[in-house]
């Protein structure tokens, strides 16, 4: 599932698409303001690309701020008219929200503006990747990329602007999955009590201000209780221990519900929940719990469908021979264990 932003072009924007599209604009720098995307600052051609390039994209990069640049080509294609470099700009030194804002919303300013005009793609973290020489030295070394879906366009922006560094409670750090917020010793130890058998249910949560992620609650939920602990105003992450009995066997399945409420929630929250799962996937099977499934739901009533129908656990047939040597027919045994491990896997 790819949660996308919810930002989009104001009207601004929009009208200089128009101007984009007729050649009247050279560059155009398109900064997120407001929750939109809106026009920074754009210039008219004045001479040949590459002479515009050098003095029209340096003036723009803020080293301290990301932005995307689009700088018109002198080429045209049959169908989309002049050709486009799509210029996404997100600096080591910007803020990892920031970062990571853009990169989610990528995708949507490139749908809005036409993707059939976007001749090429650069990516700059340094000042030395977007000049001229820096396109140039793009162009000779990556071939065109294949287009790609908007779930992967956002993966791959955030792999170009990961940052590693040693993980430990008091810090967050940005992986190539997404964003590992600190968890706080009272949820890990929850955590680790889950795996154990002491919960069968945990509830996690994100602090937005101080960007770490809480214990908010555990207990012992029945299956038909579980949709009223899923806020309808707030995201959640949620283990679960699912009991059930399918064709006479008895089974024990953690499983792990990350609940986003839609559009109810803020484009930060949406955003970090979003970021944050896998990284906290990681750390939740580190401490000994074994996820058998992972389920999103917008609210509550989805986990009684999704949760309804148990899965089949296959059984072990194990084919023995009888000792009495005047018995040629093989008994057939079913191994069966009264009560399945935690570990087991949900098809």
């Amino acid at each position: 599932m790819s949660h996308q932003t919810g930002i989009k072009a104001n009207d601004a924007l929009k009208k200089i698409f128009a101007k984009c599209r007729d050649g009247k604009i050279r560059v155009l720098k398109v900064s997120i303001e407001n929750e939109e995307l809106a026009p920074s600052t754009s210039s008219k051609p004045v001479g040949k690309w590459q002479d515009d390039y050098n003095k029209l994209v340096k003036p723009l990069i803020d080293e301290n701020q990301p932005a995307y640049i689009l700088f018109r080509l002198d080429t045209k294609s049959p169908d989309s008219g002049y050709d486009w470099l799509f210029i996404s700009w997100s600096p080591d030194n910007a803020p990892v929200r920031q970062k990571m804002l853009y990169a989610s919303t990528k995708a949507t300013l490139k749908q809005e503006f036409g993707t059939a005009s976007i001749k090429d793609e650069l990516h700059g973290t340094v000042m030395e990747d977007v000049t001229l020489e820096g396109y140039n030295r793009h162009k000779k070394n990556d071939a065109a990329p294949a287009p790609l879906t908007s779930a992967e366009e956002e993966l791959v922006e955030l792999k170009k602007t990961a940052i590693h560094t040693d993980y430990n409670v008091e810090t967050r750090h940005q992986t190539l999955s997404g964003v590992a917020f600190p968890v706080t010793d009272e949820a890990k130890q929850a955590i680790t009590d889950m795996g154990k058998g002491v919960h069968e249910y945990v509830q996690l949560k994100i602090d937005l201000d101080e960007e770490k992620i809480h214990l908010v609650m555990t207990g012992d939920v029945s299956l038909d209780k579980l949709p009223t602990k899923v806020p309808a105003d707030a995201a959640r992450y949620h283990l679960y221990n699912f009991k059930h009995t399918h064709e006479g066997d008895y089974t024990e399945a953690i499983v792990f519900i990350y609940s986003m409420p839609g559009y109810s929630c803020s484009i930060k929250e949406r955003m970090l929940y979003s970021s944050c799962k896998a990284p906290l996937l990681d750390l939740i099977q580190s401490l000994g719990v074994t996820i058998a499934k992972k389920l999103e739901v917008n609210s509550g009533e989805e986990l009684a469908d999704m949760l309804e129908d148990p899965p089949t656990i296959k059984e072990k047939i194990i084919v023995s021979t009888p000792v009495t040597p005047t018995s040629n027919i093989p008994q057939v045994l079913t191994e069966k264990k009264s009560k399945q491990k935690r570990s087991c896997v949900l098809s």
